[in-house]
């Protein structure tokens, strides 16, 4: 029997970690390594397989000992860590294979993986574990091909610590039909959205279910509306009869494109299955730079009226932004804090514009000779790998100062109050379960008590005791993610 570890890197401190939100609710990462654990349901049924996810749990010398095949995966953020779990993975001896988002785009910078399993896995794992079987294995395994989604089986959740995570994942969809010039996900997924079927969807909802998952579920689609009427005609009555059956156990939350504020019935039946967020490329208020990138979905449109519908229909909408386009000005950090601000967008992930392999960006900025290096995978740690066209100290001060003031606590709380008064979910929508009374308490202590934001944290919870008590829990949720927040954007200054 062959013995296979899969192994995650650590994720440094990042937007999207939440490490520091995390501990109010007792948990050690937000996501589960959904990719590994897919990768993992593919193998053969007769391996012995382990999952070490490094963000939650150590890598002993006994699970290295154990195992006759190492399978690493990673984003590009995870990077360095990367480097470091192969070259002790490779230092003991193991094989090691690797595949994942990091190299699919990164591979030829690694030393000591012995196969690399690229692209999509539905494609290139088979072809080798057909070469492992017969003892001739090639080094490299990539497609240009896009595979079927009709056979991606359930992840195998069964090889996760489930308690650790603040949330679990699942995919139903890959490819978007928009073709932005900065964003790789048509480079590598392509422009059709290929969809699971519903009944794949519900398996691996009963999965979760089964394993004793309680809580939200992250659909990972970079669109979840590439295909509007399988969405609509397929998936949605499926799952808003599931929760129905299943006492609403799961909260939903999703990636999508602004165009599904154009739809008020799609918005409601995703609300009614029980989707509560949802994170959405804003970009720039400026039309210049939509333009730039070919955002053309975001053109001529009045975002902050997209986003009062969507907000109003029961969804609290997370945003995406970005400084640094070509056609910027001084002028941009001032209209982007006026924006965000506006909208009530609490969690406004906001980044330097990067150019990553695969996409048109980077090959203009190559064939213009403005490319720096490699990009560091975290899009809102103040750096950015080319060279802009504003002065590149202006950019970074610029960026720096926009967070600063963005996640202060002064400016925050008054978005989230801008952010309340305008949310309408359905009542059961929200929980005042046992978790969530536990982390209120935990932010009464370290937020209200100790925190420097403490005057800001009881004027919240008093305002919306008043005004809007059934979202105390949302307020207090906000609360924490703030002081996360500030603590990215206080990391920015040194």
């Amino acid at each position: 029997m062959t013995r296979v570890l899969l192994l995650y890197p650590e994720f440094p401190n990042t937007f999207w970690s939440f490490k520091h939100a995390l501990k109010f609710v007792r948990k050690r990462a937000a996501l589960p390594p959904l990719g590994l654990l897919t990768v993992a349901a593919m193998l053969p049924a007769g391996w012995g397989k382990r999952l070490i996810d490094l963000n939650v749990a150590k890598l002993s010398e006994a699970d290295l000992a154990w195992a006759d095949l190492v399978l690493v995966s990673g984003m590009v953020a995870q990077r360095e860590s990367a480097r470091a779990l192969i070259a002790r993975c490779h230092a003991a001896g193991k094989t090691v294979v690797a595949g994942g988002p990091l190299f699919s785009s990164e591979h030829a910078d690694f030393a000591g993986v012995d196969h690399f399993i690229l692209n999509e896995a539905e494609i290139t794992l088979p072809e080798f574990l057909h070469d492992l079987a017969a003892g001739r294995p090639r080094h490299l395994y990539t497609t240009t091909g896009l595979p079927d989604l009709s056979a991606t089986p359930v992840p195998m959740w069964e090889l996760a610590d489930l308690r650790r995570y603040g949330s679990m994942c699942l995919q139903y969809s890959r490819g978007c039909p928009f073709d932005c010039e900065f964003c790789d996900i048509t480079a590598k997924f392509g422009h059709r959205s290929r969809t699971k079927s519903a009944a794949q969807v519900l398996a691996e909802l009963d999965a979760l279910a089964a394993a004793g998952w309680r809580g939200p579920v992250f659909f990972v689609d970079d669109n979840f509306i590439g295909n509007k009427r399988k969405l609509r005609e397929e998936l949605l009555p499926a799952l808003t009869a599931w929760q129905r059956n299943h006492r609403h156990r799961f909260t939903f939350y999703t990636e999508a494109s602004i165009n599904l504020a154009d739809d008020e019935a799609l918005t409601r039946a995703i609300v009614a299955a029980g989707f509560d967020a949802v994170f959405i490329g804003i970009e720039t208020p400026d039309d210049a730079g939509l333009a730039e990138c070919n955002k053309r979905q975001n053109r001529g449109r009045d975002m902050l009226a997209d986003i009062r519908r969507l907000q109003r229909a029961g969804l609290e909408v997370q945003g995406g932004f970005i400084v640094g386009f070509d056609s910027d000005t001084q002028s941009i950090f001032r209209r982007q804090l006026e924006f965000i601000q506006n909208s009530g967008i609490v969690t406004a992930m906001v980044g330097m514009l990067t150019a990553l392999p695969g996409t048109r960006l980077f090959e203009r900025l190559q064939r213009e000779g403005r490319l720096l290096g490699p990009s560091s995978g975290n899009n809102s740690d103040g750096t950015t790998n080319f060279l802009p066209r504003m002065d590149l100290q202006a950019l970074r001060d610029g960026y720096r100062n926009l967070m600063a003031t963005l996640y202060a606590p002064r400016a925050y709380y008054r978005r989230v109050r801008t952010f309340l008064r305008e949310f309408h979910p359905p009542a059961l929508a929200i929980r005042f379960d046992p978790a969530t009374l536990a982390a209120m308490i935990r932010s009464a202590v370290g937020l209200g008590l100790f925190g420097r934001e403490r005057l800001h944290y009881w004027h919240l919870l008093a305002w919306t005791c008043c005004r809007r008590p059934l979202l105390l829990p949302v307020a207090v949720k906000l609360a924490i993610y703030g002081h996360h927040f500030r603590r990215c954007a206080a990391s920015l200054t040194k």
